[in-house]
């Protein structure tokens, strides 16, 4: 079945999709393109043509793991692991799984012996602190390619319109002069989720009717709260012709999917991934959640490590295919899923995760009434490297206790220097209580939340 591009595109995105962007990737020495057109064939193929490609392209990630990269090499030995005995998808648990802190701990060890020119990369740190890791060209092919496959299901192209709401100073910051004028070539337009006042919600309108986009893309809570700013100004949005609104990095609720589809007047389509997992699964027009399975080898195991089977509740482990210079093999992601039996109605062969019960960072709202997402502090935090794990509980407008477990005694220029960065975010009024703690008590459901916010909806 051959690809083409989605129907009612138009000439410029024409230009950008099948020249200008395919020649920014070659340049950068990308194949991307390739690996979109791979994946458009492949997701047709049938459950047991899929399962030879992950199998043999697992067999290759292992014997370069074995032979190229020290800690794997060390691993291996170890366990009396040997690549070329790898025999089908369940050997996998046969090895250790991955995590956070074994990465930290062996971060140089982690690339290849082969590797050049690896990018590093660090996770956004919603959970309090970021993971250091790198990437590898043929890793962000795959992940550009993933993404790419999957706008095209809902007939948007790299070159349509876009406007994304992100929060990350990754991005936020990289504005730079070559960034900017790439991002007005591909039409794409970044606005900050960490500043949502009646003022900034109101500009977000503007631009979003000023630009009219085929697709939105950011936060389900920030979309969702952009919508009923619309819907309160009585500000009609569902003419814009928008064709989809991307969410990601957040669990998207019920109540959020209905308000952004409502006012925006268009479907929305739920992703699950990250920089460290890449891009795991992505919804489709017809209802499935699309596990990028030529890429994504996902695993649902018990707090034992044990593999359960479809329909049951577990961690999510995925193991990276094209992670030769930096492997991720049976990485932890920390988030809780379960995986579908069934097939999708649109006859992709991809296998589907059910349901993804991932994290959600609240929102915080500022003394001026600006709400921002709650990375907005996380930062402030995360980039101290004597806090080891923290809470923020927003008691009201006017005072916010931080939780804080500290590798070092607190003493007063530490404080001060967290109170003025949340002073300046919150307002200079609030109130900010500083508490040093040995720990910090997961919630009662067992998860564990970075961010609580008990100032009342309404504000919100």
């Amino acid at each position: 079945m051959k690809a083409s591009s989605p129907a009612g595109t138009d000439l410029y995105t024409l230009l950008i999709s099948g020249l200008l962007f395919p020649l920014h990737e070659r340049l950068k020495k990308h194949n991307s393109v390739t690996v979109r057109k791979e994946m458009e064939l492949s997701q047709w193929w049938d459950e047991k043509r899929l399962e030879e490609l992950r199998l043999s392209r697992l067999r290759q990630l292992l014997a370069h793991a074995q032979a190229h990269v020290p800690y794997y090499r060390r691993l291996f030995a170890e366990v009396g692991f040997k690549a070329e005995g790898f025999n089908s998808l369940a050997d996998l648990a046969l090895l250790p799984l991955l995590d956070k802190s074994r990465i930290r701990s062996n971060l140089e060890a982690l690339k290849s012996e082969k590797a050049r020119h690896l990018a590093r990369f660090n996770t956004g740190g919603s959970g309090g602190n970021p993971l250091i890791f790198y990437i590898g060209r043929e890793r962000i092919s795959h992940d550009v390619g993933a993404k790419w496959r999957a706008t095209r299901w809902w007939g948007v192209d790299i070159g349509d319109p876009e406007i994304v709401v992100w929060g990350s100073p990754i991005e936020l910051g990289a504005q730079d002069g070559v960034r900017a004028l790439r991002d007005r070539l591909l039409r794409t337009r970044l606005l900050s989720a960490f500043e949502m006042s009646e003022q900034k919600l109101d500009l977000f309108l503007d631009a979003l009717r000023a630009t009219r986009p085929k697709m939105l893309f950011g936060y389900p809570s920030a979309l969702a709260h952009i919508a009923r700013h619309a819907e309160a100004k009585e500000l009609r949005m569902d003419n814009l012709g928008i064709r989809v609104a991307f969410v990601t990095s957040e669990r998207l609720y019920d109540e959020q999917r209905q308000k952004i589809s409502k006012v925006f007047g268009c479907p929305v389509a739920n992703g699950y991934g990250g920089r460290d997992a890449g891009f795991i699964a992505h919804e489709c027009p017809h209802g499935g959640m699309h596990i990028t399975a030529e890429d994504i080898i996902v695993e649902i195991l018990d707090p034992q490590g044990v593999p359960l089977l479809p329909g049951e509740a577990g961690e999510i482990v995925i193991t990276h295919l094209a992670t030769q210079d930096f492997p991720f093999i049976r990485y932890r992601t920390g988030d809780i899923g379960v995986l579908d039996n069934k097939s999708c109605s649109c006859g992709r062969g991809l296998p589907l995760l059910k349901e993804i019960q991932g994290r959600s960072t609240d929102f915080l709202v500022a003394q001026n009434g600006t709400v921002m997402h709650g990375l907005a502090l996380i930062y402030i935090l995360r980039d101290l490297p004597q806090v080891r794990n923290f809470k923020i509980i927003q008691e009201s407008l006017d005072f916010t206790r931080v939780l804080v477990v500290s590798a070092d005694r607190l003493n007063s220029k530490f404080v001060e220097k967290i109170e003025s960065g949340f002073k300046a975010r919150l307002g200079q009024g609030v109130q900010i209580a500083v508490e040093e703690v040995a720990e910090i008590p997961a919630e009662k459901s067992g998860k564990f939340r970075y961010v609580i916010s008990k100032v009342p909806a309404t504000h919100v």
